[in-house]
C-alpha cells in the first residue's frame, strides 16, 4: 500500500468525500467524530447532523457534563462500522450524517446560553436537516425543544429520566436542569397529555399532566409493555426524544451528576429504543453524560449508543 493510499484511509472525519457508508478506522486512532462522519459546517446534502451543547452549568449536584460531547464521541468510535443492530437497514449508509461539531457559547454568561441554543439547533433544523445533540446538562433540551416547536409545532415528548424535571420555576432568567420541563410545558411547546416520561424515581407531586412511566414499572411489566404504551400515547404526532443518561441505573451509567439507584437496564433501554420504531421523530438528544464520574467510560458508552439509536428512530420513517 502506498503511503496516499494510506491516507485516505484515516481520519475520514476530513478526508471522506461521501457523507453516506461505514467508516473503517482504527478506533484507537484518527479524529474522534461521532461514528466517524465528516465534520462539517456545510449542511448542504446532509440529511441529519450530530452536535455538541457542552454547557453544564445549570446542574443541581455533580458538574462535569460540559465533557460529555467530546467523550461520547470518543466511545462511539468504539461501535462496530456495520449496520446497527437489530434495524434491518443501515442509517449510516441510507442517509447522509455529518458531525456539525460543538455550538459556541461564552461560559461566562450562562443566562444567554438557552437563546444560542435554540439559535444553534434552529439553524440546522432551517437547512432542512434533522438534528441529535449531545450534552450537557438537561437544560440543553428547553433551547433545543423551543427551536423544534418553532418549526413542527408542540411537540410530543418522550423522556428518559431519573427526575421528572418539572420542578416550579416561574423566573424567566433562571437555566436549571430540574426546571426545563416546566417551563417547557408553560410556554405551550410541549404537549404533556400526549408525551411520556420513562423510568422516574424521584418524587414531585405536580405530574403538570405528563403521563410517567416510573422505574418500578418497566421493571414490573417489561420494555416491550412499555414501548405499546409509548406509542399508545404519542401516537403520529411530532415528537421530540431527550434521554437523560441517570435514566439508567448507577450500575450501567455511574457518570452522571444526579445518579439515583433503581433505574433501567441498559437491555430495557435498548429494547424500548428499537420498538419506538414508527413514531414521528423530529429531533433528539442524550444529555448528562460526566466523563470525571465515568471511571470506566461505561456511562459515555451507553450514550453513544443512545445516540446511535436515535439516529436509526429518526431514519425509520424516512427511508426510500
Amino acid at each position: 500500500m502506498s503511503l496516499e493510499d494510506a491516507q485516505r484511509q484515516i481520519d475520514h472525519a476530513f478526508t471522506r468525500d461521501d457523507l453516506k457508508g461505514p467508516s473503517f478506522e482504527n478506533v484507537f486512532a484518527g479524529a474522534t467524530s461521532f461514528l466517524r462522519r465528516k465534520y462539517t459546517k456545510d449542511l448542504t446534502g446532509v440529511d441529519i447532523a450530530v452536535t455538541g451543547l457542552p454547557f453544564d452549568q445549570a446542574v443541581t449536584n455533580r458538574p462535569g457534563t460540559r465533557l460529555g460531547p467530546r467523550a461520547i464521541r470518543v466511545a462511539s468510535l468504539l461501535q462496530p462500522c456495520d449496520a446497527p443492530y437489530g434495524w434491518g437497514y443501515d442509517v449510516l449508509s441510507d442517509f447522509a450524517i455529518a458531525d456539525y461539531g460543538d455550538m459556541a457559547f461564552d461560559y461566562a454568561v450562562p443566562a444567554d446560553v438557552p437563546g444560542r441554543i435554540k439559535a444553534h439547533i434552529g439553524g440546522i433544523i432551517g437547512a432542512g436537516a434533522g438534528c441529535i445533540a449531545l450534552g450537557g446538562d438537561h437544560s440543553v433540551t428547553h433551547g433545543c425543544l423551543r427551536a423544534t416547536a418553532e418549526k413542527y409545532g408542540p411537540l410530543s415528548v418522550i423522556q428518559f429520566d431519573a427526575h421528572t424535571d418539572t420542578w416550579a420555576d416561574d423566573d424567566a432568567g433562571r437555566v436549571d436542569h430540574g426546571t426545563f420541563m416546566y417551563k417547557a410545558a408553560k410556554e405551550g411547546i410541549v404537549v404533556p397529555e400526549r408525551s411520556v416520561q420513562i423510568g422516574i424515581r424521584t418524587d414531585n407531586p405536580d405530574t403538570m399532566g405528563f403521563n410517567i412511566i416510573d422505574a418500578r414499572a418497566v421493571h414490573s411489566n417489561g420494555p416491550e409493555w412499555v414501548a405499546e404504551r409509548v406509542h399508545e400515547i404519542v401516537g403520529t404526532k411530532p415528537c421530540y426524544v431527550t434521554f437523560d443518561i441517570d435514566a439508567l441505573d448507577p450500575a450501567f451509567a455511574p457518570g452522571t451528576g444526579t445518579p439515583v439507584w433503581g433505574g433501567l437496564t441498559s437491555h430495557q433501554a435498548a429494547v424500548i429504543l428499537r420498538r419506538l420504531a414508527g413514531i414521528d421523530l423530529k429531533g433528539g438528544d442524550v444529555v448528562e453524560v460526566s466523563p470525571p464520574f465515568d471511571t470506566t467510560g461505561a456511562t459515555a458508552i451507553a450514550a453513544a449508543h443512545v445516540a446511535t439509536e436515535l439516529l436509526c428512530l429518526w431514519g425509520w420513517t424516512r427511508r426510500k
